[in-house]
């Protein structure tokens, strides 16, 4: 039974496959809609909540209006542990060291790896925990209103924490009871949040579309931003009539992250269509980007503890970069200056302590920046499509992004990220062949969802059991990954 229970998750993932790989040929590219780039905001549930708060807070330059965050939690809670994302981060089992999280923040910001901190001043937050929700408890939110507060003026900032909702998306029409918790993680509590955090972002609004909705949905094409990095083939859109490309129209934009296992595979467009956003969109000129995850993605998650990259708060980080990409794409088109983001990064030419990193060449660039983990390593303008970053440590996973310059020196998007790994160097770093499963008992590995992740680097290491081995070298305290001495 257990071979043919497999047989049967395999055909299941070829068939997802399939209709993903469908998905992406039938998706379009996503418009450059001429949105007005200062009009822009996030909000975002539990997985969703979390990323939220990274991308407000790490490019904090471009989700100027601010974030909507239900049951997320500090930026960088998790700081790179999934022990700690499932412990203090949701159950608060221990304390969430916000002070740290704070100084990490100004520190990264100082370095260039986030934006700087000063542009959150101007933002607004709106933030909200459901009494009956046992999955992240209010505590944690409490510790996220707590580290807001160095950053965002309590006079901009919202919480609510008095309705007995579970862990999910509120409305006041749609989903199931309040209380409680179960898929598709949407309760009707006759309470309009989606709303709510909209107005509270952007001021007064028009009142909502309660009828059939004058703008249309698209399906595009994700790929072209996140490469894969745990973000499904296609996401989806709504689009206002007034906002359509071409319309001439300043609109604004928002962007929609869902929760873990709510994806489009999981629930349908249950969570695009059904949690309220966009009735309100439609009478005022929101724009809506709703990314997606792919079932590669641990649970149907986004990245907020570092399953994918171990720059996954900062700007540099795969899905980061993507949805920022996103951003930049439905903002282009306005007739503005700014670049497009540079596709087809890729790594190649490893050595102990170099790699080359190249890209298409963007149409109008007169040089471009690298940036290894966020912070720019190229001391003057690449004027070619490639270049080698030098100086790095072997047997080490990096992480790449690239911008293009205009003649003037102004800076476009930011590419989605390439990583790549130096090879072992001669001595230094030790080896541990073993099964996924020893691994994780020797504490070298984690296991999350049935797979197995190496500790510090949190390179996928397969299915954990005592059938698959795997060979991870320590390249630093508490740091390892796949390779060989």
């Amino acid at each position: 039974m257990p071979a043919m229970n497999w047989n049967w998750k395999r055909l299941a993932m070829a068939a997802a496959m399939a209709v993903a790989a469908q998905g992406a040929a039938a998706a379009v590219p996503l418009p450059a809609l001429g949105a007005n780039p200062a009009e822009v905001s996030v909000s975002g549930l539990s997985a969703g909540g979390f990323m939220a708060v990274q991308l407000h807070v790490a490019y904090s330059a471009t989700f100027k209006r601010g974030a909507g965050v239900v049951a997320g939690g500090p930026y960088y809670c998790a700081e790179g542990s999934v022990l700690n994302a499932t412990g203090r981060c949701m159950t608060h089992a221990s304390s969430i060291p916000v002070s740290t999280l704070v100084s990490t923040t100004n520190s990264w910001a100082a370095s260039g790896a986030i934006d700087p901190v000063s542009n959150l001043s101007g933002s607004k937050v709106y933030l909200f925990s459901g009494t009956s929700d046992n999955t992240v408890k209010q505590p944690v939110m409490d510790d996220l209103k707590t580290y807001y507060q160095s950053f965002v003026p309590a006079a901009n900032t919202v919480y609510k924490n008095n309705l007995g909702a579970g862990h999910a998306m509120v409305t006041d029409d749609y989903g199931g009871a309040c209380a409680t918790t179960a898929s598709p993680y949407i309760n009707n509590c006759g309470f309009d949040l989606a709303g709510e955090i909209l107005q509270h972002l952007y001021g007064p609004l028009n009142a909502r579309n309660n009828g059939t909705l004058g703008g249309s949905f698209t399906e595009f094409n994700q790929g072209e931003f996140s490469g894969g990095s745990g973000m499904a083939a296609t996401g989806w859109l709504y689009t206002p009539a007034a906002c359509a490309a071409g319309s001439g129209n300043s609109c604004r934009v928002h962007v929609v992250l869902h929760g873990c296992k709510q994806n489009y595979t999981d629930v349908g467009d249950q969570y695009v269509k059904k949690t309220g956003y966009n009735r309100w969109a439609d009478t005022n000129n929101i724009v809506l980007v709703y990314p997606q995850t792919s079932i590669a993605a641990t649970n149907s998650c986004w990245d907020w503890w570092g399953y994918g990259s171990v720059n996954y708060a900062k700007k540099s980080g795969p899905q980061m970069a993507a949805v920022k990409a996103m951003v930049d794409r439905v903002t282009g088109g306005g007739g503005g200056s700014a670049l497009p983001a540079p596709t087809g990064v890729g790594t190649s030419g490893a050595t102990s302590s170099s790699m080359v990193i190249g890209w298409t060449a963007v149409a109008g660039a007169s040089g471009y920046n690298v940036y290894r983990g966020g912070s720019k390593v190229n001391a003057s303008p690449v004027t070619g499509t490639s270049y080698t970053d030098t100086g790095l440590a072997p047997s080490t996973s990096y992480s790449w992004t690239v911008t293009g310059l205009t003649a003037a020196n102004a800076e476009g998007a930011m590419s989605a990220a390439a990583t790549g790994t130096t090879t072992g160097g001669s001595g230094g770093g030790t080896c541990f062949t073993a099964s996924n499963y020893a691994h994780t008992v020797a504490g070298r590995a984690y296991a999350l969802w049935g797979l197995t992740y190496a500790y510090g680097s949190g390179q996928s290491m397969g299915l954990w059991n005592i059938y698959v081995t795997t060979t991870l070298k320590q390249t630093g305290p508490n740091y390892y990954v796949i390779g060989s001495c």
